[in-house]
């Protein structure tokens, strides 16, 4: 039983470990890293949220079209009446029927002369419902929720516009990423050629054929190459945290996945330049500024609204017991409201919103030059990015090729140690140039196609 015990936790244990080692090992690649970002990022979501606030603003503005209903209701009691009324009898009695008021006894002739005081309306309670269903409003209704769409319209758009800068930025640390690995690999690679030049001129400085001064120049060499896998391991490991935080990813214990050697990797092709008039269309940011003249148009109108009249009809039904009694009645009725004092001020309202109509166009059409611009440098930083891809791989093979004869010469003895070690640095170096030249060229292609609304 206690052998079957052991097996059991022994499995168990294994298994969490290899359990650890796939959760260690994942990887991500771009495409997932962009949808992860896309799902998870706060921008995103506050974009998101923001066309919900649009959405439910437009379904507002469309209750404008439909009837206005209201019910109210009061109750009150006063100290005294509020209407208060004294009457003298005699004087409402008509003179044709005085002479059969002498037959009357003579205390009741002296109570018609005695003055007689009535107050109502002490207390009561009103209530009623009323409709009121707007004819006209020059146009503020109809303009109003055509605004509402735009400001809809234009919340999407914004959208886009987060969704693009989430995407570039997951891209930035993406191939910032796998750059820092890639150059993990080469700092490897560049330890184990410094330990086969370490043994061979180890085993050349016992025989006596090599100076003891070249093994320290080695052993400095790799001490400087260690400090540098330091601060990539560090800038590694602080990439990881931003990308993580970026992508919404909940630990740090993943990587980037592999891209193929880059040493031998193909150049990718140079896309073809695209037209800037027909790619100027597809921009959100040139939509945008469409909008804003759209928005500014309405909003002029609705200035011109508010100084016309406006029509409405009504109905409704209202209760009262004022009078001691219960009375309701029903009514139907129609409102004219005509803004006569407003129309000074809001003379001046229209013209303003016909300046900010005028400065709408007038930025669209700076800005659509300056998105034109745009396109432009995006395009000479792909072509530029491109060549200087193109001779890092170069510089490779020729960075290459020197260090191999540079180790032949010194296995030689018709070269010096210091010369093998700067031929080993400017390989190093080339190899570090073609990653930041390739991470480059991607970001840059990146640009492009957002510039150019692909």
């Amino acid at each position: 039983m206690e052998n079957i015990m052991k097996k059991i936790i022994t499995y168990i244990i294994c298994w969490a470990c290899c359990v650890s080692a796939v959760k260690a090992q994942r990887s991500y690649s771009l495409e997932q890293l962009k949808d992860s970002a896309l799902q998870n990022n706060y921008a995103i979501r506050s974009a998101q949220s923001g066309i919900a606030a649009s959405e439910e603003q437009r379904k507002e503005a469309f209750t404008k079209y439909f009837a206005n209903i209201s019910a109210t209701g009061a109750w009150f009691n006063a100290n005294k009446g509020m209407a208060k009324m004294d009457m003298n009898p005699s004087e409402m009695i008509p003179e044709s029927l005085l002479p059969m008021l002498q037959t009357l006894p003579v205390e009741v002739l002296a109570s018609l002369n005695s003055p007689v005081s009535m107050s109502m309306m002490k207390n009561g309670t009103v209530a009623g419902v009323n409709a009121i269903q707007p004819v006209f409003a020059g146009g503020q209704i109809v303009n109003g929720n055509k605004l509402a769409k735009v400001g809809e319209q234009v919340s999407r758009l914004q959208l886009q516009l987060v969704e693009n800068e989430v995407e570039k930025t997951t891209a930035q640390y993406y191939w910032q990423m796998v750059s820092l690995q890639e150059k993990m690999k080469t700092i490897a690679a560049v330890q184990a050629l410094l330990n086969d030049i370490f043994k061979d001129v180890d085993v050349a400085v016992k025989a006596g054929v090599a100076m003891r001064n070249d093994l320290l120049q080695v052993q400095l060499r790799q001490n400087d190459v260690e400090s540098q896998k330091l601060k990539l391991k560090n800038g590694l490991s602080l990439v990881k945290l931003l990308l993580a935080q970026h992508c919404g990813l909940r630990d740090t214990s993943f990587t980037v996945a592999p891209v193929a050697s880059f040493a031998q990797q193909l150049p990718p092709a140079l896309p073809t330049e695209s037209d800037k008039q027909s790619s100027l269309q597809c921009l959100s940011e040139y939509q945008l500024l469409g909008k804003k003249v759209e928005a500014a148009s309405l909003n002029k109108k609705m200035a011109i609204g508010q100084n016309l009249p406006s029509l409405a009809v009504g109905a409704g039904y209202n209760y009262h017991n004022m009078l001691d009694n219960n009375r309701s009645f029903a009514m139907v009725f129609a409102t004219v409201s005509v803004p006569i004092s407003d129309w000074w001020g809001g003379s001046h309202a229209v013209k303003r919103k016909k300046i900010e109509y005028l400065n709408a166009l007038d930025e669209q059409q700076d800005k659509s030059e300056l998105l034109t611009i745009r396109m432009q440098k995006a395009w000479n930083d792909v072509s530029e990015s491109y060549t200087q891809l193109s001779l890092a791989e170069r510089s490779i093979q020729q960075a290459e090729e020197n260090l191999r004869l540079n180790r032949n010469y010194y296995q030689s003895g018709v070269s010096r140690m210091s010369d093998l070690l700067e031929a080993q640095l400017l390989y190093q170096q080339a190899l570090d140039k073609h990653v930041d030249a390739y991470a480059d060229y991607q970001n840059r292609l990146l640009d492009y196609q957002q510039a150019t609304g692909q």
